[in-house]
């Protein structure tokens, strides 16, 4: 189906109510109720001034969200939500060639290729596909500036790629701006061993990037370790590696990894979840030694939650100052059918989506309160907050099982 056919979809505006204490209050807009994608993002894809959101092979335009086009083609069979998966897991914009309209970039799947799709500057038909690279791991990857170039590297684990075996390396993919629509260079950071192939496969759960340490350097974060970026590159391209439970040792590993200073003593600490497909969530905090010490912010009971809230599934997790008031709070939520409705935890419980608001009290003390967004959607594998409208408030993007969803905040 050729993308300059258009689609007129029903979007439904929801009214939801805002919790007393934080003030915020959200609209929510049902783009449409298939499965088409595990993420979704947004940009100004059409230069009409409004934001759009994408997600699946579609994007739909701004700022009603009710036209639909393709920019890529459809799945001959629609995905089945209790059965299935899309190819679609996560997806970013960019302006990746620098001719000042926004592209897409999709990670596909799990082991599987990241490419992006160039924005044809408002010409008809599917937008041209570039692999970036071959073989994209992890099932929390992300895009972030992690060389400090001003651009941004897929931050990612690899398996291998279009040139050579690279097997089970923690690391980042770097796109070559003079030639953007050439593969990317993964450069792992870990050593090449039987161990490492086995412990960072393409299904691994839990990754991040921030300065740990505070030296201006990103470092990697997976669910037991960081990894520091040194000054200069070493001789064979490794970082250090320090061990840290940011999660208990018999869990899997969750979603994204947050790297942010929580009780504002200057020193970064890390929010994550424990395992994706299970119950459990955290923030660790940086000691003045390098250790951490974790703080359980949800568990698989309400009496594990000093707020008497829980939910599994927490898949996806980001950062954004909900409420304006200068901190950092976080957005996150509960992955709708993971492996469709009869497997891991609670998996028919409701899809519920939360923002999680930071408070900061006397002696470094801290409570993230937990607010809820809407209980008939949840997250992806991603979740995306940001001002979409314009309003310079923070509103929520999301993709998964029961549909697309944007929440636009009043």
């Amino acid at each position: 189906m050729n993308s300059s056919i258009l689609f007129r979809l029903l979007v439904v505006p929801t009214c939801l109510a805002a919790s007393a204490a934080s003030g915020v209050e959200f609209q929510k807009l049902t783009l449409t109720e298939e499965f088409v994608a595990e993420g979704a993002d947004f940009a100004d894809f059409n230069h009409d001034g409004h934001n759009d959101i994408c997600a699946g092979p579609y994007y739909w335009l701004g700022p009603d969200f009710k036209e639909r086009r393709e920019f890529n083609q459809p799945a001959a069979e629609p995905y089945n939500a209790a059965k299935s998966y899309s190819d679609y897991f996560l997806t970013y914009t960019y302006d990746f060639n620098g001719d000042g309209w926004a592209d897409i970039l999709v990670y596909s799947w799990p082991g599987k290729e990241a490419a992006w799709y160039e924005n044809p500057q408002n010409k008809e038909g599917h937008w041209t596909k570039h692999v970036a690279l071959a073989i994209a791991d992890n099932e929390s990857p992300m895009v972030g500036d992690i060389t400090g170039d001003g651009k941004p590297e897929l931050i990612c684990q690899s398996s291998g790629d279009s040139t050579k075996k690279v097997d089970g390396q923690v690391g980042y993919a770097e796109m070559d701006w003079s030639n953007p629509t050439a593969p990317a260079t993964f450069h792992g950071v870990t050593p090449l061993t039987p161990e490492n192939n086995e412990k960072y496969f393409r299904y691994t759960h839990g990754y991040g990037f921030g300065d740990v340490n505070g030296d201006g350097r990103p470092d990697l974060l997976v669910k037991d370790a960081w990894f520091e970026q040194p000054a200069e590159p070493t001789a064979d391209g490794f970082w250090k590696e320090h061990k840290v439970d940011f999660a208990p040792t018999e869990d899997k590993g969750g979603a994204q990894m947050l790297v942010y200073d929580v009780n504002g003593d200057g020193r970064n600490d890390v929010i994550t979840s424990h395992y994706a497909h299970g119950f459990g969530l955290s923030w660790s905090e940086q000691n003045a030694d390098g250790s951490f010490t974790r703080h359980p912010l949800m568990g698989s009971t309400e009496k594990d939650s000093p707020h008497g809230v829980k939910f599994s599934q927490i898949h996806a997790l980001a950062l954004a100052d909900v409420n304006g008031d200068g901190v950092m709070d976080f957005v996150t939520g509960k992955r709708r059918w993971a492996h469709g409705p009869f497997k891991d935890e609670e998996p028919n419980a409701a899809p519920v989506l939360y923002w999680f608001e930071l408070k900061r009290g006397e002696s470094g003390a801290v409570d993230y309160v937990p607010h809820r967004i809407d209980d008939n959607s949840g997250v992806g594998v991603e979740v995306t907050p940001g001002d979409i409208n314009g309003d310079g408030k923070v509103d929520v993007a999301v993709s998964n099982k029961k549909g697309v969803f944007v929440f636009l905040q009043k």
